[in-house]
């Protein structure tokens, strides 16, 4: 039944696609103040245009677009195309040089960074959470998802909606007698890789059989791409349940769960629940890191960081002037646009950490 639903709606998907994309595009063309650039242009010296190409994560790609259409509103002679293709992806790419810079929710190992000869740095750039979603059509309060369900749903174990398990965490709740139809990410992805770690941290039934990463082999359910496939499967199919970046659920007002937290807290998402969860990632000094299931008792569980990577070096100097300038207004001014868009500005200190790093793209 659902594979049906995926081939006769696949046209509504790319519709859903294009609809956010031009979302973006009407917001970003509205006025807005900003400290001015670096770059700024004087008239007697224009700039010469530079084109930038960089793909990978879906997660910042809402914040993203709207960074790169407001910087080319100030500087109409930079192009930058960024195509999200997922995290798995996206690291490929910057790994054999096929982009300007790539994006990830999960930074490069120290085996990948060796085989990267201009060098390469990474950069917070967005901080967001993963929303579980689903459409159950009559269910008009937040659904609450034990720490001891979630991994069972995702499992193949809990199979319908009235289980006794979810009836019990949702007494005020009509469930239906339904089956539960599970939708997973298809491409390796930086979601997935947040949402498989809290899992990992959450059952150790999951970590034995399941494990974390950009991509795992799923025990039930059903694959689909990116993080606007499975929005636009929610949208569509009722009993479905899947996980995507906040981002995305936001601007499409999908149903989100209550998730239990460490401290035994039931946490729906909000900006101070996610920022208080993103506060207890501890960073290294090459600013990777994560946390898999954050201790806060008032944090929502399931948050990333998201990375730019960029080379160290480049041998077209005006690219690298442009990289620079790109992400420092991108870490400060462009921060301002994260809550609007379902993010929350990334903490001051890692904002100065970040610009610092940003200083050595050569």
């Amino acid at each position: 039944m659902l594979n049906r639903i995926l081939l006769r709606n696949a046209s509504r998907r790319q519709f859903l696609g294009g609809a956010i994309a031009l979302s973006l595009g009407i917001k970003a063309c509205q006025p807005q103040t900003s400290t001015p650039s670096s770059l700024e242009a004087s008239a007697d010296a224009p700039e010469p245009p530079v084109t930038l190409y960089g793909a990978g994560a879906t997660l910042p790609s809402f914040l993203y677009l709207r960074w790169f259409q407001e910087y080319n509103t100030r500087h109409p002679q930079v192009q930058i195309s960024y195509q999200p293709i997922g995290s798995a992806a996206g690291i490929q790419q910057f790994l054999v040089g096929t982009v300007d810079f790539g994006a990830t929710e999960v930074p490069l190992t120290d085996a990948e960074v060796a085989q990267v000869e201009p060098g390469a740095l990474f950069i917070p750039s967005a901080a967001g959470s993963i929303a579980v979603v689903y459409n159950l059509p009559g269910v008009t309060v937040e659904l609450r998802l034990s720490r001891e369900v979630l991994p069972e749903i995702f499992l193949g174990v809990i199979t319908q909606w009235n289980d006794p398990k979810l009836v019990a965490l949702n007494p005020d709740l009509d469930l239906p007698d339904q089956p539960i139809t599970v939708i997973h990410r298809s491409d390796g992805s930086g979601t997935t890789a947040a949402f498989t770690a809290y899992l990992s941290a959450i059952s150790p039934t999951w970590q034995s059989a399941v494990g974390q990463g950009l991509s795992v082999a799923w025990p039930a359910g059903i694959g689909i791409k990116d993080n606007a496939g499975i929005s636009a499967q929610i949208i569509q199919a009722e009993g479905v349940i899947g996980y995507v970046e906040y981002a995305f659920a936001k601007q499409l007002n999908l149903a989100t769960a209550v998730l239990e937290n460490q401290a035994g807290q039931f946490v729906a998402i909000t900006d101070e629940a996610t920022a208080r969860a993103i506060a207890t990632i501890e960073l290294s000094d090459d600013l990777r890191g994560a946390v898999a299931d954050p201790d806060d008792p008032e944090a929502y569980p399931i948050v990333t960081y998201s990375w730019l990577l960029v080379y160290q070096h480049y041998d077209d100097p005006q690219k690298a002037a442009v990289l620079r300038d790109l992400i420092q207004w991108g870490l400060q001014d462009g921060q301002a646009f994260g809550p609007e868009l379902g993010y929350v500005p990334l903490p001051a200190e890692v904002v100065q950490r970040a610009t610092r790093v940003a200083l050595q793209i050569s």
